[in-house]
């Protein structure tokens, strides 16, 4: 029997009079990959919000690693990345490794890091999402795939054992969101690390991803994907013309 990772219970929340999410519930599993789709405004990043904390629920209950969400404060075993790293300053004079280094730093504190160690772990992360080789280059000399994997290998520094990311493939072209699902593919079945993502490309997520979350009109429909049962859904939040959307790349 899988560990429950995340358990989310009878959860409404709304901002102020505006109720945006009613009644939902669902588990995401230990080695889960679960992609997050919906309508813009559906309220998609406000959920994953929700499921790390940021968020205090209107109603109902969030738990995780088996403890509710007000009183968890192991937030090294998480990590997140948020869509405000689409917006990081180009101009910022940082290298690769000083990016990744500093969310090692603030999990530690300054005066507790040991630097030997430090290094090699920000190496080994570097490798994982195969950046090593630009450790020393500035974050803004980098392509937009390239950032992209900085910002992962910085969520991934501390070892988390779940990751959540909101639409991280905006921006991003073609072969590198090839690689990214291949470093997605490396983490959750090498390295066992649970996966929560929200993704606009609806006929991709949904191919990669074993369960989908589907979010319309203040509710959560969640299931195993495949084609025929992920299909039905989104056929009946985006229109029947939906099957238009599944295809490969």
């Amino acid at each position: 029997m899988k560990e429950n990772i995340i358990t989310v219970d009878d959860l409404s929340f709304s901002y102020g009079a505006n109720k945006v999410l009613e009644d939902v519930s669902f588990v995401v599993e230990k080695g889960d990959f679960v992609g997050i789709v919906g309508p813009n405004g559906s309220a998609k990043s406000t959920l994953l919000k929700l499921m790390i904390g940021l968020l205090k629920p209107t109603h109902g209950t969030i738990t995780l690693f088996d403890k509710r969400i007000d009183e968890f404060n192991e937030f090294e075993r998480i990590g997140y990345i948020s869509q405000n790293v689409r917006d990081f300053n180009q101009m910022f004079p940082a290298t690769v490794e000083e990016i990744v280094a500093a969310n090692l730093y603030s999990k530690k504190g300054l005066f507790n890091r040991t630097k030997e160690e430090d290094s090699l772990k920000i190496d080994k992360t570097l490798r994982i999402v195969e950046m090593e080789k630009f450790k020393k280059r500035k974050i803004g000399n980098l392509s937009g795939g390239q950032k992209q994997r900085v910002f992962i290998a910085r969520a991934l520094v501390n070892d988390p054992d779940i990751l959540f990311m909101d639409e991280p493939l905006v921006g991003v072209d073609l072969e590198s969101q090839t690689k990214f699902y291949s470093l997605m593919d490396k983490l959750n079945k090498e390295y066992g690390i649970t996966l929560v993502m929200i993704s606009h490309d609806i006929g991709v997520i949904s191919k990669k991803v074993n369960r989908v979350l589907c979010l319309s009109n203040g509710k959560v429909y969640c299931h195993d994907s495949n084609k025929s049962q992920c299909g039905n859904t989104l056929a009946d939040i985006y229109g029947k013309n939906i099957d238009l959307l599944f295809h490969d790349h």
